[in-house]
């Protein structure tokens, strides 16, 4: 089987030391390509560069709205530099954070929006954050007639909301929050949404499957996620890992080997 974690952060500090052991662990369990999003603009560079020596590692990168601290309005002029040069699959990861304690929803919503356009400008799609505002994020897309799609980054919505990111053109990205018997609601929609609309994630170090609970998570967790998704939609994991990273491929151009 060919998997695609569609949001990983192998890039971080957490994983310098034995960084080349998990590479070789994810390729081992069929992990043929890995997404990798910035944050931001200081851990760009380390991310290109992965990118360059590794060729299942795939760059997207973007302005997170939690960090409003980290980024200067220089940043959106580099990010577009990147978007125009060719070198990535997407921006992302960005989106609209109101989770936070004292949220600044304006200046998140300006980033948001600039670098919506900036994607609109460079044909990418979008790796999407949101935490308690998919609302506000389906009104935003709407508006600004945003059509190039991209992914509802380890989706936290309802089934109502899900469905209208399909109808937006985006696909939901199903991590290892399904692992865990108490997220229904999550659980209820990777179970009913169409296979012809889910990708999968890790989104290592974070979120790490029921089985691996307070360790480092690892893209060469991905198949315990599909296991727990096979069993929820009660398909058999070869058609999932099949659909799923054609889905993939599709939304991202990417050149899986």
């Amino acid at each position: 089987m060919k998997l695609v974690d569609t949001h990983s952060h192998i890039d971080l500090n957490v994983f310098v030391d034995d960084f080349n052991d998990v590479l070789t662990n994810a390729r081992r369990v069929g992990v043929v390509a890995q997404v990798l999003p910035g944050v931001y603009r200081s851990g760009w560079k380390r991310i290109l560069s992965l990118c360059e020596m590794e060729k299942d590692l795939y760059p997207a990168i973007g302005l997170h709205p939690m960090y409003l601290q980290h980024h200067v309005p220089g940043d959106l002029r580099e990010l577009r530099k990147n978007a125009l040069g060719g070198r990535l699959v997407a921006i992302g990861e960005i989106g609209l954070d109101y989770f936070i304690k004292d949220v600044n929803k304006s200046a998140q919503q300006e980033l948001f929006e600039a670098q919506l356009a900036i994607a609109t400008e460079a044909g990418l799609p979008v790796l999407l954050h949101v935490r308690k505002a998919h609302d506000q994020v389906q009104k935003t897309l709407r508006r600004l007639r945003f059509n190039n799609g991209g992914i509802a980054h380890a989706f936290n919505g309802s089934l109502q909301q899900a469905e209208h990111y399909l109808k937006l053109g985006f696909l939901v990205s199903i991590c290892g929050t399904i692992t865990y018997d108490r997220a229904t609601k999550i659980r209820a929609v990777a179970a009913h949404i169409p296979l012809q609309s889910l990708v999968l994630e890790t989104d290592s170090p974070d979120i790490p499957p029921a089985t691996f609970h307070g360790q480092r998570n690892s893209p060469e967790y991905l198949p315990v996620i599909l296991q727990a998704l096979a069993n929820l939609r009660k398909e058999s994991v070869e058609e999932i890992a099949e659909q799923t990273t054609e889905n993939a491929e599709k939304l991202l151009h990417l050149q899986v080997i």
